[in-house]
């Protein structure tokens, strides 16, 4: 088997409205709400940083300026606060900023995580690439030295050169707000997909494994959302793109190791920032 080709560019999707935190957000996007001191979509480059990406391509939309702002050099702030002790606290994104470069596609019209995806297309070109969705916040798992999910799923990739997906079990009903597969077990925690449904009824779910917001994809994925059909609301689902590359070549679910903090979520939003504020900033 040849070496499989290195994930060095991350597509972030971020062209979407964040209704359920207005009205916070009517003015400033929801991937720039804090957790604590940071933004979720610096937490997400940093895990794509972690995972060896130095190409973040960000799918944006109107209203989206801050994203791009954050990830450049702010002249007036620095000067005020050069040589204070308030200097000490840009050093993370300064570094983001050297290891990284930042590339920025609008999408027009908002028609599915699918549709985003397919958007990205110029910035990855022939390459396998990840996509973080930022709502998703994950944590390192608690053994020390651990990685974040998406170099775990980098390092699944690179054993078999193949799209990869992550999964975590979902209680109850709860799975109706999901994509959930069904596949075989052939490691611990890896399933080989067989097929995957988007948002069933509990009922009628094929499994507890729900999908969230990290994936490598091999760049074929455009070829299947092209030809994937709209469903509801004429959006562009990428579950369904996936299904049909399941079914036809292998992709591979991975049960991640660490905790995935809902942060499209009031609820999920607040259990993320208690839980940094107690592990990183509480004396």
């Amino acid at each position: 088997m040849q070496q499989a080709k290195p994930i060095r560019k991350c597509l972030f999707p971020v062209a979407g409205y964040g209704t359920r935190f207005l009205p916070a957000t009517k003015a400033m996007p929801k991937e720039m709400l804090p957790i604590v001191n940071k933004p979720l979509i610096q937490y997400g480059v940093e895990e794509a940083v972690e995972a060896g990406v130095t190409q973040s391509g960000f799918i944006t939309g109107r209203g989206k300026r801050a994203i791009a702002d954050h990830f450049d050099t702010s002249y007036e702030l620095e000067e005020e606060i050069k040589g204070s002790s308030k200097e000490e606290k840009l050093q993370d994104i300064r570094k983001l900023m050297d290891d990284c470069d930042f590339i920025f596609i609008r999408q027009r019209a908002m028609l599915g995580l699918g549709h985003a995806i397919l958007s990205g297309e110029p910035i990855i070109g022939d390459e396998p690439f990840a996509v973080i969705l930022a709502d998703d916040l994950c944590s390192h798992p608690e053994q020390a030295g651990s990685k974040r999910a998406l170099s775990q799923l980098v390092d699944l990739y690179e054993k078999y050169q193949c799209s990869v997906i992550a999964i975590e079990e979902v209680d109850g009903d709860n799975i109706s707000s999901y994509g959930v597969i069904s596949g075989n077990e052939i490691e611990d925690g890896v399933y080989e997909v067989t097929d995957m449904v988007e948002k069933p009824k509990a009922e009628d779910a094929p499994s507890n494994l729900g999908i969230i917001g990290r994936y490598v994809l091999t760049p074929d994925i455009f070829d299947y959302i092209r030809k994937t059909e709209p469903g509801t609301n004429g959006e562009v689902q990428i579950t369904d793109a996936i299904r049909t590359l399941a079914q036809e070549k292998r992709v591979l679910a991975l049960k991640f190791k660490g905790h995935r903090f809902d942060c499209g979520s009031i609820e999920g939003f607040v259990e993320a920032t208690n839980f940094y504020f107690n592990r990183d900033h509480k004396k």
